[in-house]
């Protein structure tokens, strides 16, 4: 099972960022991850705003030189889809082919994680249905502005792993979800035989969640560290 990582610039800036990510290319991690949010400040501990994830993967991109980049996930209401499909293709070319896009639906309206887009009048769309027909409209501008860049959707419901597995290139699950064994057996059966790459992600001191991508047979495994590198 491969093995990736991911940071937090809610935590930490760029100069903590860059490091902790070259020590983890030269310990030899598959890929580093970022975050797409907003406000620092509804992640546990997070006391900044975040950097905005495509400048902090091409920034990365350049940092570095074979560990892969990717998106844990970008939210499809933060960016207009043909603006987020040329920053993709930037990164994409600036890091010579070591982007993977992960793509999610996002939080509804109601939730506590839609405050940071209330804050800024950034209007979500209310209905689930909408929210996973942006997804699919976004994997549709990707593939044609973008088409060497995989594509991974980062799932919480049976619904969006279909979607994933039809047409996406992968899926992402959160192993601390009691039902991420359903959502992975989703994607799988709507990808049927073409490759399709299975990952979950946990906190470096969930060592229960960890077993659990070995016992669901995960293509990789995210490791995150959603706090100060300080510590």
């Amino acid at each position: 099972m491969i093995r990736d990582i991911q940071f937090s610039s809610a935590h930490n800036d760029w100069p903590e960022l860059r490091d902790a990510v070259l020590r983890a290319e030269a310990e030899g991690y598959d890929t580093t991850w970022v975050l797409d949010h907003f406000d620092g400040t509804l992640f546990e501990t997070g006391d900044r705003d975040l950097l905005e994830a495509f400048t902090l993967m091409g920034a990365l991109a350049e940092a570095t030189s074979t560990i892969g980049i990717g998106s844990l996930v970008v939210n499809v209401a933060n960016r207009h889809p043909e603006l987020r499909a040329l920053a993709a293709s930037s990164v994409q070319r600036i890091s010579g082919g070591r982007l993977r896009l992960g793509i999610g639906a996002g939080a509804a309206p109601e939730t506590a994680w839609s405050r940071e887009h209330k804050e800024r009048g950034i209007p979500l769309l209310p209905e689930l249905a909408d929210r996973h027909a942006a997804v699919v409209h976004q994997i549709e501008v990707l593939r044609h502005r973008a088409p060497d860049v995989p594509i991974h959707v980062g799932v919480n419901s049976e619904q969006l792993a279909r979607i994933a597995g039809i047409h996406a290139d992968g899926v992402n699950i959160r192993l601390s979800s009691p039902h991420c064994g359903r959502y992975l057996a989703a994607a799988r059966d709507a990808a049927g035989d073409k490759p399709f790459d299975c990952s979950g992600w946990a906190s470096y001191d969930d060592l229960a969640s960890q077993q659990k991508a070995v016992d669901l047979e995960l293509d990789r495994i995210i490791i995150c560290h959603l706090e100060p590198l300080s510590r």
